[in-house]
């Protein structure tokens, strides 16, 4: 169990993630926690995040930083977001392991897992087929940072964890129009529709692909659960256990935000993976389960989406 007392480094407490866990860090009581912006640490820059751990020596670090994206982002760049994902996360661990952090948590991503899992993944399918070409290079840095951990483990004896969440959403979202995840582009997309009066909204692909969507709010929870109850080489699935395709979402989402045009589909666009569900009975069995309903977190992200305009424009 952590000190209530204990020095935390939360990397990226200014994105979605990692502002979640210092949120739920504070409810339970922790007040230590240490911030970085990135004007204020580069964490692709190694010889500054030795000096910061050399300075700072936290005792427990939450590894919420990383360069996202959704299908554009991740298939159009994907020599950036390997190189920036794989350099900070191996800086940062590799850094928390000499200036003797007692436990770290790494976060990834569902989309390690191959193509065509088992359905529901379990942590046990990691590298056992190809990947999803669209993500592979993001879904590579962060293989490559939860084996880095493994391997600090087997080697050293550190406590190192790590907790793959399936799609996420909330508070400190991305609604960029070309750079967001599926559930807040469609968020901005219905909105912009709806206050435009537009007839009719086209999406990509043709719908069918299912997914599943969980609050951040609700991982934050399960992080800060994990650094105090969960110790393996393993890695943790989190994740609501529970799917939907793509067009009972955009139904779903149009409903919240109250567009009532007619939804289009542009098929000529990639559909991404056919299906992503998650494994959560490790989770489940450790004590853990999710809280917060989908259509109910929908609207919690489109109040979000609203009351911040700035980032609603980015």
């Amino acid at each position: 169990m952590m000190d209530k007392n204990a020095k935390i480094y939360v990397a990226g407490h200014k994105g979605m993630v990692g502002s979640a866990i210092v949120r739920e860090l504070e409810k339970q009581g922790y007040h230590n926690i240490v911030k970085r912006t990135h004007q204020e640490l580069d964490l692709t820059r190694q010889a500054d995040v030795e000096a910061f751990f050399a300075s700072e020596k936290p005792e427990y670090v939450f590894l919420a930083a990383a360069k996202v994206g959704g299908i554009l982002g991740n298939a159009t760049a994907k020599a950036d977001f390997m190189y920036i994902n794989m350099i900070l996360e191996m800086n940062v661990i590799h850094s928390a392991w000499q200036n003797g952090c007692k436990k770290l948590e790494f976060l990834g991503s569902s989309c390690i897992y191959p193509r065509m899992a088992p359905q529901p993944m379990p942590e046990s399918c990691l590298l056992t087929s190809s990947l999803e070409q669209t993500n592979e290079a993001y879904a590579l840095a962060k293989i490559s940072g939860l084996k880095y951990c493994e391997y600090l483990n087997e080697q050293y004896k550190t406590d190192y964890i790590s907790v793959m969440p399936t799609n996420l959403y909330g508070p400190n979202d991305n609604y960029h129009p070309e750079h967001s995840h599926v559930l807040p582009a469609l968020i901005r997309r219905f909105h912009e529709a709806k206050e435009a009066g537009a007839k009719s909204v086209t999406c990509w692909g043709d719908g069918s692909p299912l997914r599943e969507f969980l609050y951040v709010d609700d991982l934050a929870n399960l992080c800060v659960f994990l650094m105090n109850n969960y110790s393996g080489n393993e890695t943790v699935n989190a994740g609501t256990g529970k799917e939907l395709s793509i067009k009972e979402l955009t139904e779903l989402v149009a409903k919240v935000i109250g567009y009532e045009g007619e939804i289009l589909w542009d098929t000529s666009k990639p559909n991404g993976t056919p299906r992503k569900l998650l494994d959560v009975s490790k989770a489940t069995s450790l004590g853990w389960t999710y809280k917060t309903e989908l259509e109910d977190g929908i609207r919690l992200a489109y109040e979000d989406f609203l009351n911040n305009p700035m980032r609603a424009e980015r």
